[in-house]
């Protein structure tokens, strides 16, 4: 009888893996049965996904991005689990998602309501500000000064579509120019070929900040819009994200995610010894709190006093 129980219990685990393994679908099941994992990386989204002096890619996404793969390889159960990086742009990065030529993208993309039509997200890793930079000597201040000017922005970002509506609604006979990656979008401000360039703070600091004249360029202090940032995944695909949403929101809630943050934001980053200086800010923390993947930027504007004393007592 003993035997018989032990038996059945071997056969019954035996059939409850095959079970799980047949139930597999989606992105678990091509990751599964290819033994890859493909990430999507940026060449230039400093402190993001950037190529360091080795030719590797780093960065604060794809630092996050690698605790996902350690946590698909262990809930797949694999010895081996090979992590690709696929190199995207502003532009190719939805395309590629959406087609299955990367399983995460690792970047600086914002999340909104737009683009949950097509792809998903993991909780907000990060806030950013759309503004404007240009250079100190050229008397710009806001973007009523650059009537009738030349203004960059990089192809495919939410920043260039909405710096085209205000065009449009402020009636500024703006020339927006699509530049194809963010080092080329700086580059025309740095030559002149554009009076202003509009981006997220983050990423036009990291730029400025690994200029020859850093302090040739400012912001400006009005902000056009609030960009919440996350991994992206394909939609529709409710195993991987709850996979991923679940190793994201322990990061986040465990206090580890303090000491990754640092290591981009706050210290100094190879190749170039820059430091951004850029410390988290009270509606991050809230969002590190209480993980959320929402893609409405008035869900971060405000921060409650009652999340202000939850933040306090982390």
């Amino acid at each position: 009888m003993k035997l018989f129980v032990a038996t059945a219990w071997l056969l019954g685990g035996f059939i409850v893996s095959n079970a799980q393994a047949e139930e597999l679908t989606g992105t678990l099941k091509k990751i599964k049965e290819s033994g890859v994992i493909t990430l999507g990386v940026r060449d230039s989204s400093v402190p993001f996904s950037f190529i360091d002096d080795k030719q590797a890619y780093q960065g604060y996404s794809v630092e996050l991005c690698k605790k996902v793969v350690s946590a698909v390889q262990k809930h797949l159960g694999l010895a081996n689990l090979k992590a690709e990086f696929n190199p995207v742009t502003s532009a190719s990065r939805l395309p590629l998602m959406a087609n299955g030529t990367i399983d995460l993208e690792c970047g600086s993309t914002t999340n909104n309501l737009e683009r949950q039509k097509q792809v998903a997200f993991a909780p907000t890793m990060f806030l950013a500000a759309g503004r404007l930079m240009y250079k100190k000597s050229s008397g710009i201040h806001s973007l009523a000064d650059l009537r009738g000017k030349t203004v960059v922005s990089t192809a495919g970002t939410a920043n260039i579509k909405q710096l085209t509506i205000m065009n449009g609604e402020q009636n500024l006979g703006l020339n927006i120019v699509a530049a194809a990656d963010h080092a080329e979008a700086f580059l025309m401000l740095d030559t002149g070929r554009a009076s202003a360039f509009a981006l997220d703070d983050i990423l036009m600091a990291s730029l400025a900040a690994g200029a020859k004249n850093p302090a040739d360029y400012e912001m400006s202090k009005e902000p056009l819009s609030l960009e919440p940032y996350g991994i992206m995944l394909r939609r529709d695909d409710a195993a991987f994200k709850k996979l991923v949403d679940a190793t994201i929101s322990t990061i986040y809630t465990s206090g580890e995610i303090n000491g990754i943050y640092a290591k981009w934001f706050t210290s100094t980053i190879a190749p170039k010894g820059i430091n951004l200086r850029f410390p988290v800010s009270p509606q991050l923390q809230v969002a590190f709190a209480k993980p959320t993947d929402s893609g409405d930027p008035a869900v971060y504007a405000e921060v409650p006093d009652a999340q202000r004393n939850l933040i306090k007592k982390k």
